[in-house]
């Protein structure tokens, strides 16, 4: 299988198979294929174990219960998978005690041999992440898996006992070897006036992290900010009807 990563802000993963060869991601995420390429769809696909035990693994991560395998079939075939906000693809290489926790929008695709599961999962009461919670997946077994992060992305190394202070969505990837967990602000007022959240995850090494810039959950908050208030709509949606209404019977009265 050879790889090639197209683009800038918007990034689009290439894959290239050789006869045979087979790559795994959630159902629905590929964004072109050639026709060499066939796909399966199934609770299976290598991610997590076979069947409904593997499935509920990755359900409790947030991933889907449905994988698909694409693979190339009487000749070379080649498919896509695109980002879906601006941001960075980064290709990680997965054995026994090499193992990587992921933030739950990561996982992009994998080659078959690679388990996805439950890492962490944490609900905060406060904060923008106050409605779903936080959940890191965990990726295992054997493979190549391609890692869609967001934002710029930063790179650190933590030696034994370092620690790094993180806005839980800007955790984006790290090794397993670092230990995660989720500290409170300290302080009433940094916590409920300092519109920072309510946590802080730490990450302690040793192990590389990568943290990114724009985690999807604020975007969506930031950009919520400009959206129209759904009350309004509605209620501009009533009067526009009502006006409608208004006019119909006043035709029916003519």
């Amino acid at each position: 299988m050879e790889e090639t990563i197209h683009g800038t802000t918007m990034p689009v993963l290439e894959l290239s198979l050789a006869d045979g060869e087979s790559v795994v991601s959630e159902a629905g995420e590929f964004s072109w294929m050639s026709d060499a390429v066939q796909m399966a769809t199934n609770t299976g696909g290598g991610m997590g174990g076979k069947g409904l035990m593997g499935a509920v693994k990755r359900a409790v991560s947030g991933a889907s219960v449905m994988m698909t395998t694409y693979t190339a079939q009487g000749g070379p075939g080649s498919i896509a998978f695109a980002s879906k906000v601006p941001g960075h693809i980064l290709p990680i290489d997965v054995s026994p005690g090499n193992e990587f926790m992921v933030h739950r929008h990561g996982f992009m695709a994998a080659t078959p041999g690679i388990e996805l599961s439950m890492g962490f999962q944490q609900s905060f009461r406060g904060g923008i992440f106050g409605g779903e919670g936080f959940i890191l997946q965990k990726i295992a077994g054997s493979g190549r898996a391609f890692i869609d992060l967001s934002g710029e992305v930063l790179v650190y190394d933590l030696v034994a006992g370092q620690t790094m202070r993180v806005h839980p969505g800007h955790a984006g990837l790290f090794q397993a070897s670092v230990t995660f967990s989720v500290q409170k602000v300290p302080g009433l007022a940094n916590r409920y006036m300092g519109a920072d959240g309510h946590h802080f995850a730490v990450l302690t090494g040793p192990g590389r992290i990568w943290l990114q810039s724009m985690p999807i959950a604020i975007l969506a908050g930031v950009i919520g900010e400009y959206m129209p208030d759904r009350g309004d709509h509605h209620a501009a949606e009533g009067a526009v009807a009502g006006i409608g209404a208004t006019k119909v019977l006043g035709d029916l009265f003519k």
